[in-house]
């Protein structure tokens, strides 16, 4: 048993401090930080399929040891300009906000990655249900950083209504398993497996997509089985990477 112990907090503690070692303090503030685009999304001029793309990229300051910000953006076919969903904790009002920054900028200084990356037909397909799960997201005036609803709920909460997205989403993505105290079990939010869940505090996961993955205090670690890897807080992931981009042709 104290052997099971050490391993898990081992798990959970080395990763973090890897993650506070190779962090370092930005030279610049909120006001000043880079959002310029980092280039990972089609010219929608000339790009005339659909896209749906989702991005994460590192918090800002030292949030980002632990933290990372997601947002979706979509074009419909023919478009020439994209939308952009994400939740952000600050402003009066809804924290849902719409077109906020530049589709593919980088998030305050934080390169972003792509989780999700499809174009043509399928995208179209999948934009109607984005959108409807934007609408129906159920914290759009709350926002709590740790352990949510922030904005990885939202990005979780999108991920279960549209499960053709089969979306993993990193085990640093503090938030992704919050659950309201009186509906503590329902499916993962890959849609492929189920989740136990405390208030995002305590927890597992067993899906198809996430794996084997528990949480405690927030901070989630499993296994991914079918891409083999190890599913680490603060880190995110380590070993296959996931395949991001799909894309089809009508």
């Amino acid at each position: 048993m104290k052997l099971v112990l050490l391993i898990v907090l081992a798990w959970i503690i080395v990763p973090v401090l890897l993650s506070c070692a190779r962090y370092t303090s930005p030279a610049y503030s909120w006001s000043t930080a880079p959002r310029h685009s980092s280039g990972l999304a089609p010219d929608p001029k000339l790009h005339r399929e659909a896209v749906v793309q989702i991005y994460n990229a590192r918090a800002f300051r030292w949030r980002g040891i632990f933290a990372t910000h997601p947002w979706i953006v979509v074009k419909r076919t023919d478009a020439v300009t994209y939308k952009r969903y994400e939740v952000v904790g600050w402003g009066n009002g809804s924290k849902l906000r719409t077109d906020y920054a530049t589709v593919d900028g980088l998030w305050y200084g934080s390169t972003p990655t792509l989780l999700v990356d499809v174009r043509g037909p399928e995208a179209d397909a999948l934009i109607d249900q984005i959108e409807r799960a934007v609408a129906s997201y159920p914290y759009k005036d709350d926002y709590v950083t740790w352990p949510g609803p922030n904005s990885n709920t939202f990005l979780a909460h999108v991920a279960r209504e549209v499960p053709d997205l089969s979306l993993d989403i990193p085990a640093s993505a503090i938030g992704k398993d919050y659950r309201p105290w009186y509906q503590p079990a329902g499916f993962a939010p890959s849609g492929t497996g189920v989740q136990v869940s405390l208030l995002g505090l305590l927890g597992a996961t067993v899906a198809a997509e996430e794996g084997v993955e528990l949480n405690l205090l927030g901070l989630s670690f499993g296994v991914d089985v079918l891409r083999p890897a190890l599913r680490l807080p603060a880190i995110g992931r380590l070993g296959v990477p996931e395949e991001v981009s799909r894309s089809t042709r009508s």
